[in-house]
């Protein structure tokens, strides 16, 4: 039997991407709760006694106490390395879609760069209001992810800012959070930085390196990509939806 403390506040998505309840977490709390749950992270991967890999990193699954502190919840699907193990490798593929890092989703290769994946689209969710997965715009057919990927390449991050939160925002906090954001979710797991960088750089105002494009030049991840159009016009197709039927273009 697990026991868990109680959350008077319950989980971060019944606030983020509820239009009355989003109001109540203006920046300097989202910014707060990000970089606590960073600072999980880093315990999870790095100073517990065993290395934890939690695998299914998500939005719902940080739950918030009475002071708005943040506890990353659900460890059904964690698994724990010892030693000097850093990876494995599993057939059986579980989590969330939309969270998943591409390796995994696609090869079954975990790691804590999945965990680190999967921390960037919860930062770029908490940050704009918005989820990943389902996410539609009318002048592209992006996720989250590449919409905020072509926004920071235009100097445009601050059109991904949630409105709710206009009147409490830190722009140049708001920037660099959608900044390591994107570079937590690179396709390469060794692109990625540890968590324990990621905390650097939200407490340093050294500069950070260009993000690529999330997902470019790797075939296993929840959408493929047609490829003979550059990454930025790429657009995604489901894997539900191809069979032997599907065609491409030579």
């Amino acid at each position: 039997m697990l026991v868990y403390e109680y959350m008077p506040n319950k989980s971060l998505d019944s606030f983020i991407f509820d239009g009355g309840q989003s109001k109540i977490l203006d920046w300097p709390m989202r910014f707060h709760i990000i970089k606590g749950i960073a600072r999980g992270l880093v315990y999870l991967h790095q100073d517990s006694r065993l290395r934890i890999i939690h695998r299914d990193l998500k939005v719902s699954n940080i739950l918030l106490d009475h002071d708005m502190i943040p506890k990353i919840s659900d460890f059904g699907l964690a698994r724990s390395f010892g030693g000097n193990q850093i990876e494995a490798n599993t057939n059986r593929v579980v989590g969330t879609y939309g969270y998943m890092a591409p390796e995994y989703a696609g090869e079954g290769i975990f790691s804590i760069k999945s965990d680190v994946f999967s921390f960037g689209v919860l930062v770029l969710e908490i940050v704009s209001g918005k989820k990943n997965r389902g996410f539609v715009h009318k002048e592209h057919s992006h996720n989250l992810l590449g919409h905020a990927w072509g926004l920071h390449k235009e100097a445009r991050s601050l059109e991904l800012i949630a409105a709710s939160l206009d009147e409490s925002i830190c722009s140049s906090e708001a920037i660099r959070s959608i900044h390591v954001g994107l570079l937590c979710v690179q396709p390469r797991p060794e692109d990625r930085p540890t968590m324990y960088s990621v905390t650097l750089m939200f407490e340093s105002d050294c500069e950070l390196p260009p993000p690529k494009f999330p997902g470019a030049g790797s075939s296993s991840c929840e959408c493929l990509s047609l490829p003979f159009l550059p990454s930025f016009l790429k657009k995604p197709i489901p894997i539900s939806k191809i069979d032997s039927s599907t065609s491409f273009p030579a």
